[in-house]
């Protein structure tokens, strides 16, 4: 039944939300808002950001040093922000990277910005909380959008990834990444395991199509 759900979504949904998506758009979402041009990541279409966000809002985030891998319009970095966090965000994307720059402007939070490739451009440091909405598609990205959807046909982000989210973190850090029934979950299980990184369910939700997880990884504390 999910799939004939999915199907009929897949025929409706996502030629309105294409078209819809080719000009600048404005989303508010906990009484934030931002403003997403075409080639950035709507959250608005997606689950997985608000499933992000509703966990985190049950973390204790003041004074923690949080960082988020792939930011799209900065949603996660700027709630994160407004709950007090310390905030470092990335993205590899360019045109991400000034949309997450403005919005934080204009939702009046400091968030320190960088654009980079995964943690390449990340000054060395240890972070409380790294969150992540990461590409899972196993396919090749052929243009620099295409990098908010695909991993690699080999998995190569889950790869880079966790190799080197281990210089950024402490015993007590902690990983939180969003997962879906869509992705090969053992594969990237398999990935953590030879970086040894620990794992936990933190969150499950199913929706009529789909089902999210919440993953925190962690060192062998």
């Amino acid at each position: 039944m999910r799939k004939i759900i999915k199907g009929i979504v897949n025929r409706t949904w996502k030629p309105f939300v294409e078209r819809y998506l080719r000009k600048t758009r404005i989303y508010t979402f906990r009484n934030i808002s931002v403003t997403i041009p075409p080639g950035v990541f709507h959250p608005g279409f997606f689950f997985s950001t608000h499933l992000l966000i509703s966990f985190l809002e049950k973390q204790e985030l003041n004074g923690k040093r949080f960082l988020e891998i792939g930011c799209g319009s900065g949603l996660v970095s700027i709630f994160a922000a407004k709950q007090n966090a310390v905030v470092t965000t990335c993205d590899i994307s360019p045109l991400s990277f000034g949309c997450t720059k403005q919005n934080a402007v204009n939702n009046d939070v400091k968030i320190a910005v960088f654009q980079s490739d995964l943690f390449s451009e990340i000054p060395e440091q240890s972070f409380d909380i790294i969150a992540v909405n990461p590409p899972y598609y196993k396919e090749d990205p052929i243009s620099i959008e295409e990098n908010a959807w695909y991993c690699g046909a080999d998995m190569e982000y889950f790869q880079e990834f966790f190799s080197q989210a281990k210089k950024f973190m402490l015993p007590s850090s902690s990983i939180y990444m969003v997962l879906s029934d869509e992705c090969d979950l053992d594969g990237i299980q398999m990935i953590a395991d030879r970086n040894k990184l620990l794992s936990k369910l933190a969150l499950e939700k199913r929706t009529a199509w789909e089902k999210g997880f919440i993953f925190r990884f962690y060192l062998n504390e």
